[in-house]
């Protein structure tokens, strides 16, 4: 990752985690306490934390107020703090078991210094410090022994082995690694050089669980590794049916077929080129602005990537037999993965994003094809906002969940419940810009001209009726009113 893009990232990550409404079990807020022994607790305790809830990371932050979460400054340099004559970076890693990834990151965040301990989650055992091994209950650290229930669990999550860390390929030659796995992407992608021999790549895709070592000198492909990297995930057997289909309607129902083509590669290596052939599969509008026609595409490239990015993060790998797909139709475009969504659909836009694929959704973030750590369902909403589209809508089936953009349509032509929906998201994004509704902001939303104010008057009140916002205040007068989605 570029020094650039490493910033841009701990600027995204610092953001999410401020915004987060309360210390969790994988967060933890400081302002100057640099007691080594207690930092070692912390990362025992975070570890095993981020692994029970199923995270990638936990956090560790320093200069932060953990009531308000405002940005306070911190004196703490880990860079400069010693334990006796040790770095103390080595001595808790020497005094860690067993041992596990954690990095100290100085940001400066509104002017002042902040320091970050990213911290990776424990595998296949509690992680103890000095023998001891910690967890976290709500936002207090105590020691494991002491909660048995979450003991057990911990076992438990520990004896599932993530989709990612199965494997694709047992036992396979160098020369059959880099053969089956596009390695030069993985480099590309994170902005690395290529090294030159190939122990330095085996090496780097080992440290990323791309890879493992097999035996007898051969190495083991990694579900993650292949389904990222492969030049054919038909070459392996549990990744064939995997592929991102893409289909392109006459039309506006499934009766006639133009075009069907399905993905090939990895999807990281083959992120890029999936998006470039879904945007020249769409036809354009014609607007015209200041006198001037142009054509713009149907949907906007940004909610593309959003939705692609997370049918394929979000999906049920152990659903057989299906696999992501985009359907495109005159009217609209489908985006659709296995598996049920593991947050409720109307709760997208402001819930904190749970994957099933956290390892898998964790490298998609660092090389960029997530910008940020959100879900980007309000990137989504923003963008359908901007160019007046309808609404986005987000469905459920029996196995698989749906995402759907649709093309312009005027205000008039738009349906009762299309303007509901728009009203009740608009709300969302504005509640989590930390901003109101008002009947000002949806009719900008809409492009409807302030004469005809009552008509978005009526909107809002369909909106409340049906369960979706509230009145913030209902004793100003009603021009003043401003609503919230129901749930804040």
């Amino acid at each position: 990752m570029t020094i650039e893009r490493a910033s841009e990232y701990l600027q995204s990550l610092l953001s999410e985690l401020l915004k987060l409404p309360a210390e969790t079990e994988w967060v933890e807020f400081k302002h100057n306490n640099d007691n080594p022994d207690e930092i070692g607790e912390y990362l025992s305790a975070l570890a095993n934390a981020a692994a029970l809830t199923g995270k990638v990371h936990a956090y560790l932050l320093w200069g932060v107020n953990n009531e308000t979460h405002e940005i306070i400054g911190t004196c703490f340099d880990p860079a400069k703090t010693k334990v006796g004559n040790e770095e103390l970076e080595s001595w808790l890693l020497r005094l860690l078991s067993p041992k596990i990834n954690f990095r100290f990151y100085p940001i400066q965040a509104a002017g002042k210094p902040v320091v970050l301990l990213e911290i990776g989650a424990a595998f296949r055992h509690p992680v103890q410090f000095k023998n001891t091994e910690f967890i976290r209950v709500g936002s207090y650290k105590k020691k494991l022994k002491d909660f048995p229930e979450k003991e057990r669990d911990l076992w438990r999550v520990f004896d599932r082995i993530p989709f990612e860390r199965e494997i694709a390929a047992e036992n396979v030659t160098i020369d059959e690694v880099l053969k089956l796995l596009d390695y030069p992407a993985y480099f590309d992608l994170l902005s690395l050089p290529l090294p030159e021999g190939r122990d330095g790549i085996l090496a780097a895709l080992a440290a990323d669980e791309m890879i493992a070592p097999g035996k007898g000198g051969k190495w083991n492909i990694a579900n993650l590794g292949a389904v990222l990297f492969a030049k054919r995930l038909a070459d392996f057997r549990p990744l064939r049916r995997k592929a991102m289909r893409v289909v392109l309607y006459k039309g506006e129902s499934r009766v006639e077929t133009v075009r069907e083509q399905e993905g090939t590669k990895g999807y990281a290596a083959g992120f890029e080129g999936l998006i470039g052939f879904v945007t020249n599969l769409l036809p354009s509008n014609e607007v015209i602005g200041q006198a001037l026609r142009k054509e713009v595409p149907m949907f906007p490239e940004l909610a593309i990537r959003e939705l692609v990015a997370n049918a394929i993060i979000h999906q049920d790998f152990h659903l057989t037999g299906t696999a992501p797909m985009v359907e495109i139709f005159s009217n609209r475009m489908e985006i659709s993965n296995p598996g049920l969504p593991l947050v409720k659909t109307d709760r997208f836009l402001d819930s904190p994003p749970k994957s099933r694929n956290e390892c898998l959704a964790s490298f998609m973030r660092r090389i960029g094809v997530c910008e940020e750590r959100g879900s980007g369902v309000d990137k989504v909403v923003f963008q359908t906002e901007f160019y007046q589209l309808p609404a986005p809508l987000f469905e459920i089936t029996d196995e698989h969940t749906r995402a759907v953009l649709f093309a312009h349509r005027e205000f008039r032509d738009m349906h009762k419940e299309d303007r509901i929906r728009a009203s009740y998201l608009h709300a969302c994004l504005r509640y989590v810009q930390r901003d109101f509704m008002t009947n000002t902001t949806l009719r900008e939303r809409f492009g409807v001209e302030e004469k005809n104010s009552s008509m978005v008057s009526r909107i809002i009140k369909d909106t409340i009726g049906a369960g979706l916002i509230r009145c913030h205040d209902e004793s100003v007068g009603s021009k003043a009113r401003k609503y919230l989605p129901w749930w804040a």
